[in-house]
């Protein structure tokens, strides 16, 4: 039986930095987060999660977590061998900011005063029982071979390999071990990498142990946030900012492309041997705009990129070029849900999606040889097959009309972190492996469509008067999370189903 009090109990009986009472600045994700991620527990009594992965944009408290949660193992958590805990940080800086923290919250709350003591990058137990240790990463890889409770790694995102990853490793003859990775997404977005490993096993869903926990512009394990638009998705303690989304505007304007994307979207960075530009394909993007509806007078194209329904999306694209010979996406899709689906279920959707725009044919590439054909005609719409016979001749097209600036893009970061993964692997361009390249494909396959195809009858582009479809806005947002219930804990209670910006 635990017999420890639960992480609210502890942290109702703190005050922040202000004076405040703790729980009044820790928004209902982050107590459910803290609930789930330490005081979930199997019928045997065991910590059910012994690898936390957390992910949260920039000020959205994740350092923040890992020391309270530091705290509480140090002094809550009974352990015959011991409550030391250890915090690698990803840098000096970072060090020297956790620690502080740390500091400051021990002095500014004497319940923790009366049982710890500072002692230069340490915190330690009065009673001798643990120490908290916060040291820069390469510092704390010669702590190895040394038993912990904890052990806490605040930023991975500049890791490319596992070295201290592995030097850290948890200790197997403690059952109640935890090790919690707080990172942005890595800079180096390949395979081998270890936040690009440790995401995809988490994807996979079979470890039951590992609580996953991330908030990104393109993928969101938290049902109240989820369907939020990109910005607010990836940042779900916004609603505490004084300025809020301004504060988002202020960094884009401020930040070069790739670090925003990083710091504030929580997106990964280009990989080696990336294709396009990373900064021309987010000039390309307008940013809240994800569909533009269907007017008259205009002559659209379209790409689809069919999928069998085991593993890969199917992608409906419809683009149209203005009378500037700017090509605009006005559209673009997936089936209903994710995969394994029906892939005739995306055919009857994406057809009626065609007939909204007055278009009775679709351009593919030759897979499943006539299957698609006849699955679209079934629904009157003529399914061509394109002459171009890979998706490298594709996106080989599609670059010197993105490198011109001809073409402007829907806000669809799954679309947008595509582009950028893709990769020349010898005369191949290709998505990494594990990766994907549906919508990619189909967006690239509209535009050079619409490229050779007549002008539109206006000179209307995104950032002209139409009337798209916009984002939700940020009182939507608090709206949803104040129906985000409070914290739940129980045994084998795991973490919610993820979901990512192919559930449409």
């Amino acid at each position: 039986m635990v017999d420890a009090p639960s992480p609210l109990d502890f942290f109702a009986r703190l005050k922040w930095l202000d004076g405040k009472p703790l729980l009044d600045v820790m928004e209902d994700y982050r107590r459910e987060f803290m609930m789930r991620a330490l005081y979930t527990f199997r019928d045997d009594g065991v910590p059910l999660f012994n690898l936390v992965l957390s992910g949260r944009g920039k000020k959205n408290w994740k350092s923040c977590d890992l020391v309270l949660a530091g705290f509480y193992r140090l002094l809550l958590w009974k352990s015959i061998q011991g409550n030391d805990v250890l915090i690698a940080a990803n840098d000096e800086g970072q060090a020297g900011d956790d620690l502080g923290l740390a500091k400051k919250l021990v002095e500014c709350n004497p319940i923790l005063g009366r049982e710890l003591g500072i002692v230069q990058k340490q915190i330690r137990r009065r009673d001798g029982r643990g120490v908290m240790t916060i040291l820069p990463s390469r510092d704390a890889a010669g702590l190895h071979g040394k038993t912990a409770l904890m052990v806490g790694f605040d930023e991975i995102h500049g890791y490319r390999d596992w070295d201290i990853l592995e030097a850290l490793a948890p200790d197997p003859t403690r059952p109640d071990t935890l090790t919690w990775v707080t990172s942005y997404d890595t800079i180096y977005n390949s395979p081998g990498v270890p936040l690009y490993d440790m995401k995809a096993q988490a994807l996979r869903g079979e470890d039951e142990r590992l609580l996953f926990s991330w908030y990104s512009a393109d993928l969101c394990t938290d049902p109240a946030f989820a369907d939020l638009p990109a910005e607010q998705r990836a940042n779900p303690s916004m609603s505490s900012w004084p300025d809020g989304m301004a504060y988002l505007d202020q960094q884009r304007r401020r930040l070069p492309t790739h670090k925003y994307r990083r710091l504030h979207l929580n997106l990964p960075g280009a990989p080696d041997g990336a294709f396009f530009d990373g900064g021309l394909v987010d000039a390309a993007f307008v940013r809240g705009v994800t569909e533009l509806r269907p007017e008259a007078g205009i002559q659209y194209q379209a790409w689809v990129d069919m999928s069998g329904g085991s593993n890969d999306d199917a992608v409906l694209a419809i683009s149209h070029k203005d009378t500037g010979g700017r090509v605009v996406l006005d559209h673009i899709s997936s089936q209903h849900g994710k995969a394994p689906f029906n892939p005739r279920e995306a055919v009857a959707k994406f057809a009626r999606t065609l007939r909204q725009y007055g278009l009775q044919k679709v351009t593919g590439d030759a897979y499943a040889g006539e299957t698609f054909v006849h699955d679209f005609a079934e629904h009157g719409i003529r399914y061509r097959k394109s002459d171009l016979k890979s998706a490298t001749e594709i996106y080989e097209q599609f670059e010197p009309m993105l490198n011109a600036g001809d073409v402007e893009l829907l806000d669809a970061p799954l679309l947008q972190k595509q582009m950028l993964s893709l990769v020349v692997r010898g005369a191949r361009i290709t998505h990494q492996p594990g990766d994907h390249d549906d919508w990619a494909n189909a967006a690239c396959g509209a535009c050079i469509l619409s490229k050779d195809a007549p002008a539109a009858g206006s000179a209307w582009s995104h950032s002209k008067d139409r009337t798209p479809t916009v984002n939700l806005g940020h009182s939507n947002m608090k709206a949803k999370t104040n129906r985000y219930g409070g914290p739940v804990s129980r045994p084998g209670y795991g973490p919610p189903p993820w979901r990512d910006e192919r559930m449409n």
